[in-house]
């Protein structure tokens, strides 16, 4: 059988061998080049403020318009014990009139009224017996009382939020960490499969399939960045601050309790279990003081006065009065307020027992999610490892011929999951020992 030979002495399939590796790297002159690397704008975007977990905590409580706005209502709590207070403290009127004639009176005679009369006096009254104002007082410094509790209470909300903010800029460092090694790993593998193409050994397909594991690294990137700033923008606001604020890479949580203490101290500790406890002494005090509707008010008045343009009467004088007022009946209002504070004082019970029930089983779920948590991050943390050497594998068996690039990419796609997993369940676990210490009552 005899073969043909093409003028360079070469068989027609030595030939056509030949001349696609000549033409496939003009071929692949015009493929798309490889996504630029990123910058350090685009990796972490500036930012003037970096706080640690207890500087962030520490502002956010000094600072967000919430707080603020719960020692405000504080404030205000103190002003009705004042405006309570004056319902038992003596009290000091002044009057005064003019009264203008068409005439003295009688017009003909002795003068009775004169035609121009000035009249002033002034009025002191001082309450002796008055149960109501007493107990409006007592309840009002109930009422201050709760509001402080209240305020404690949001506080403590800030302050979880404000610790939760701050995990939440962590973990997406972490991911942007993640990131880069996804890119720099991907853009070695691209730069590789680029290379043996242009080499003349390499395949267009490899080299595309590389292109395309980079871009979408680089697409995920952007997604990781939004978060990022999102985070950062939570935080700033929480804080109190007019611009994003940034996170170390750390959060300092303290000692935690054992579950046994934890659960103790939740009943006791818990700034909202100790709101509802400052209610239900207020609805008992309101409740025993419906004694005061039925008791009798004393005051005494005391009247100096001084007026001109009367003949019959002295132009300075004074007064003095006892006034009891002694309530009999009053269609039915008193045993109304009785019942209506009955109902309230069963509320508050009620809203006490559900909160505690509620603190112990917000306890006993964190402490147990913090264990699994903590369980889930070492088999992350093992699982990105081995992902992270099977790449390696694959990328040495690519290199040596032994398998295709669909192998490599399928590792490192493995691999930047297991890395994203591992950083994810990090944040759990950092927000599950968070939640056990506020559920606790251990934080703020």
């Amino acid at each position: 059988m005899h073969l043909g030979l093409s003028p360079l002495g070469l068989s027609p399939l030595a030939s056509v061998c030949l001349l696609s590796l000549v033409a496939l790297p003009a071929a692949h002159a015009a493929a798309p080049e490889a996504p630029p690397a990123p910058t350090p704008a685009e990796a972490a975007p500036v930012v003037s403020t970096r706080l640690t977990f207890d500087e962030a905590v520490r502002r956010a409580l000094a600072r967000n318009p919430t707080v603020t706005v719960a020692l405000a209502e504080v404030r205000r709590a103190d002003a009705l014990v004042e405006q309570a207070r004056a319902g038992w403290y003596p009290s000091l009127v002044g009057n005064g009139s003019y009264t203008r004639l068409e005439r003295d009176r009688p017009p003909r005679g002795p003068v009775v009224l004169e035609e121009n009369q000035l009249y002033g006096s002034l009025t002191l009254t001082v309450p002796l017996v008055a149960p109501q104002g007493w107990t409006a007082e007592r309840h009002a410094a109930d009422a201050r009382r709760i509001a402080e509790a209240s305020a404690v209470d949001v506080r403590r909300v800030v302050a979880q939020a404000t610790g939760n903010a701050f995990i939440a800029v962590i973990a997406q460092r972490l991911q942007i960490r993640s990131n880069d090694t996804a890119i720099a790993n991907a853009r070695a593998h691209a730069d590789y499969a680029h290379t043996r193409l242009l080499g003349g050994i390499g395949r267009s397909i490899d080299d595309v399939r590389a292109q395309q594991d980079l871009a979408t690294v680089m697409a995920q990137r952007q997604a990781v960045l939004n978060g990022l700033g999102r985070a950062r923008e939570a935080l700033g606001l929480l804080v109190g601050a007019a611009e994003p604020v940034d996170a170390v890479e750390s959060a300092d949580l303290g000692a935690l309790p054992s579950l046994a203490t934890a659960l103790d101290d939740a009943a006791a500790r818990r700034s909202d279990v100790q709101a509802r406890r400052a209610r239900v002494a207020a609805a008992e005090t309101l409740r025993k003081d419906t004694w005061a509707y039925y008791a009798p008010y004393l005051a005494a008045v005391g009247q100096p006065f001084a007026q001109t343009g009367q003949a019959v009467l002295p132009k300075l004088g004074w007064q003095a009065q006892l006034l009891l007022t002694l309530p009999l009946y009053d269609g039915g209002q008193r045993g109304g307020v009785a019942h209506e504070r009955d109902a309230t004082l069963d509320e508050a019970r009620l809203d006490l027992d559900a909160v505690l029930r509620q603190a112990r089983s917000e306890v006993r779920v964190a402490f147990e999610s913090m264990l699994h948590a903590d369980q889930a991050l070492a088999w992350a943390r093992d699982a990105a490892g081995l992902a992270k050497r099977a790449y390696e594998l694959a990328v040495l068996a690519y290199k040596a011929g032994a398998t295709t690039n669909i192998e490599v990419l399928d590792a490192a796609r493995q691999a930047r999951d297991a890395d994203s997993a591992a950083a994810a369940a990090g944040d759990v676990a950092r927000r599950a020992r968070l939640d056990l210490l506020v559920g606790s009552g251990h934080f703020p």
